[in-house]
């Protein structure tokens, strides 16, 4: 059995990592940053799969899921809510982009929606650890 103190810092990289991921992916759609299309861009993409119309829309509805579920996990709190809002996302990438091109990543496929549906999940269920930087009442 892992030491305490060992799973607490575990867990911490893991929520540090995907949050820090989540909110990269955020940013992209909503402002442009990291090489991302920025709203308009994103809407236009989000439009050719048949968001229609409103495609600016759920750009916007995307990227704000995003950034928020990784600034949760970067904090610690709320991590149950954090793990719907990627939940949602990664199933509605799953289902318009992914799911055609089959299980395996290295073909454009679901693997790695689904990994990080699984990890959102766990940190839901174990909680964020002791190194949060502030806890809810």
């Amino acid at each position: 059995m892992a030491h305490a103190g060992l799973a607490d810092i575990g867990l911490l990289v893991v929520r540090l990592v995907m949050g820090l991921t989540f909110i990269g992916h955020g940013t992209q759609k909503l402002f442009g940053w990291f090489g991302g299309a920025g709203i308009s861009g994103t809407g236009q993409w989000l439009e050719s799969l048949g968001f229609r119309p409103g495609g600016r829309i759920w750009a916007v509805v995307a990227g704000t899921l995003e950034f928020l579920a990784g600034a949760m996990l970067c904090v610690g709190i709320l991590l149950p809510v954090a793990a719907v809002f990627i939940i949602v996302v990664m199933l509605d990438a799953i289902i318009t982009v992914h799911w055609r091109n089959g299980y395996w990543v290295d073909r454009g496929g679901f693997e790695y929606n689904v990994m990080l549906m699984a990890t959102a999940f766990a940190l839901a269920c174990v909680g964020p650890g002791n190194y949060v930087l502030f806890t809810l009442p």
